[in-house]
């Protein structure tokens, strides 16, 4: 044994003698003074350990509510996600309301079809894709309509998919007179007009003494044997006078930038 462990190991057996030795009063007051000595110590180590098992419990609770957390987190995302999906499934059927009460309403024998593919860019204005073909019974050149006015025609023509070339496009020609007027001309779609939101459409040949109302509306005359008369096609916006004739602008009847159901009509040709 190390001689300081000797020492201190003497010290407390002499210590042990001492104490033991005294008379009964003397030992109670030396325990008196041991407890006074070591109380102070004593109620911190109590105060130490109430205070880490409060801490413990804080530390239990916060568990319990990063737990129940994530689980709120969880339901939000998951509820989050539903009401997405019945937004979507609420503004397809609205969609399909409106289609199926255009259909109801049209006098002619209508194929619904969706709109499957639309071409980035200035070909945006020009053509979509739809999901019906020649399977369906669709001809080449048959009028294609929404509920709204008049939106093109088949341009070309697949077994289960088209074509359909917009009347924003210039190659789009259709024959049309102002309501309440007897001016007649040809409108279509106008080059270099694709990056000003929605293109307006350029209705052509007017008489020079034109004299149109801005909010009039245009409708297709049912000449050049491909648009039946009395399609709605848009509404005059202003006028614009030249040496022989006038020109006016004309705002489509249809929302194309938001086209998905659409509606084939038979061609006025045989094909």
């Amino acid at each position: 044994m190390k001689p300081l462990n000797l020492a201190a190991l003497l010290l407390f057996l002499a210590g042990a003698v001492w104490a033991l030795t005294r008379s009964e009063r003397a030992v109670r007051e030396i325990q008196r003074n041991y407890y006074a000595a070591i109380s102070p110590f004593l109620d911190k180590g109590s105060a130490l350990e109430t205070r880490a098992h409060d801490f413990m419990r804080e530390v239990d609770n916060s568990r319990k509510l990063e737990a129940e957390l994530d689980v709120i987190k969880t339901e939000y995302t998951r509820l989050r996600l539903v009401e997405s999906r019945y937004e979507e499934i609420e503004s397809e059927n609205a969609r399909l309301r409106r289609a199926l009460g255009f259909q109801e309403r049209t006098k002619f024998v209508a194929t619904p079809a969706r709109v499957t593919r639309r071409n980035p860019g200035a070909a945006w204005w020009q053509t979509v894709d739809i999901d019906q073909g020649s399977d369906n019974g669709l001809k080449t050149n048959a009028p294609v309509v929404a509920d709204g006015g008049l939106v093109g025609r088949i341009d070309r023509l697949g077994e289960e998919q088209s074509t359909i070339i917009l009347l924003t496009d210039e190659a789009c020609q259709v024959s049309v007179q102002v309501e309440g007027t007897p001016e007649v001309g040809i409108i279509s779609g106008q080059r270099g007009q694709y990056d000003t939101g929605v293109p307006k459409l350029l209705l052509r040949f007017l008489s020079r003494d034109a004299r149109l109302k801005p909010g009039a509306r245009v409708f297709t005359t049912g000449r050049g044997g491909v648009f039946p008369a009395n399609l709605l096609v848009g509404t005059v916006e202003s006028l614009q006078a030249g040496a022989l004739n006038t020109e006016a602008l004309v705002r489509p009847a249809v929302d194309f930038t938001d086209l998905s159901t659409v509606f084939v009509l038979p061609p006025l040709q045989t094909q």
